[in-house]
């Protein structure tokens, strides 16, 4: 099936002011992301590598913590879950959520863990080296007891938790399955972003965002074309007990599945691609922003493929405002629906 009748400027202008000032916790593994930009106008005499003469940088929120600043643009009211390092990346980190009014009380500090952070050197608006500083493995179990409960004290108040598994560490099946637990019990929203070491632990939840590749990789199938990409679909869905399944496609654009049976297709938004970086946390963001807004699953799709269209346009780590969000619908749908 593809796309569906009836949704317009005016009612994604509804749901969009209602997700504002929604309070949503965002739970997982918070980097640091460090911009070095510049120029190449020389291979080096040492190896026969680039000489990048840097211009400036800039430290960026990364991970969980850019979903939650894209909560933030878009005008939700994000509470931010983690665990950090003790040390100068960490301090960065907590200081530009402080600046950017990003709540970052549930992010623990860990003596013995560093910060994570991503380098990524910029030659001519084109990236030429990443370098990863991280540790993955596990956090204890007193440590995901503290974030279980960070997230328990606000189920008062938080409309929807979205979880980004970036495989670091903080995730485990533990947390999931307590998580998910507390999540039902509470009737609260769960959207993942997931990682495919934890495919089998995310059963239950309200939806998931994996791209074609991890959802293929999962299901055991390689997705090759629509026939493929309906099985795999349809098959992690009934396998995990999803009310839903958003399966991102790149080029493609977007699939999702519903409980029901039904299936979307989406086709890209995008009319140019400089950047993919944050592109997974766009679509997550946008999705839940819009449910708690009072979406269906098809708007909630609708709308976070409109928002990643815009992102991968940009160079760099990008984020959705609610004007340029109402801009972007309106000159794809117009005003007749």
């Amino acid at each position: 099936m593809n796309g569906r009748s009836g949704f317009n400027i005016e009612r994604a202008d509804k749901i969009i002011s209602n997700w504002r000032g929604r309070e949503i916790a965002v739970l997982g593994d918070i980097m640091l992301d460090h911009y070095l930009w510049g120029n190449v106008e020389r291979i080096s005499p040492e190896a026969p590598v680039p000489v990048v003469e840097v211009d400036h940088e800039e430290y960026l929120l990364g991970g969980a913590a850019n979903v939650a600043l894209n909560l933030k643009r878009l005008g939700c009211k994000p509470f931010v879950v983690g665990v950090a390092g003790d040390d100068q990346p960490g301090a960065e980190l907590l200081k530009i959520c402080s600046l950017l009014g990003v709540d970052s009380s549930g992010i623990e500090l860990d003596n013995y863990r560093p910060t994570t952070i991503k380098t990524r050197v910029i030659a001519n608006n084109q990236q030429v080296v990443r370098a990863d500083k991280e540790e993955k493995s596990e956090i204890n179990g007193d440590m995901q007891k503290k974030l279980l409960s960070s997230i328990e004290s606000k189920t008062g108040s938080i409309s929807g938790l979205i979880i980004s598994d970036y495989g670091k560490g903080v995730i485990t099946s533990s947390l999931l399955n307590n998580l998910i637990s507390l999540c039902r019990d509470n009737n609260l929203f769960v959207a993942v972003d997931p990682k495919d070491v934890h495919f089998k632990s995310y059963r239950r939840v309200s939806v998931i965002t994996p791209n074609h590749h991890e959802a293929g990789f999962a299901f055991g199938m390689r997705i090759r074309d629509e026939e493929t990409l309906v099985t795999v679909g349809r098959g992690l869905l009934n396998e995990l007990n999803l009310d839903s399944i958003l399966i991102t496609r790149g080029p493609d654009g977007m699939a999702l599945f519903l409980a029901d049976g039904t299936y979307h297709l989406l086709p890209t938004v995008a009319q140019k691609v400089f950047d993919v970086t944050g592109a997974g946390d766009t679509v997550i963001s946008s999705y839940t922003a819009a449910v708690t807004g009072g979406a269906d699953p098809f708007e909630a799709a609708y709308i976070s493929n409109i928002a990643a269209g815009i992102v991968v346009g940009e160079i760099g780590t990008a984020q959705v405002t609610p004007e340029t969000l109402r801009q972007s619908i309106r000159a794809t749908i117009g005003d007749s629906g």
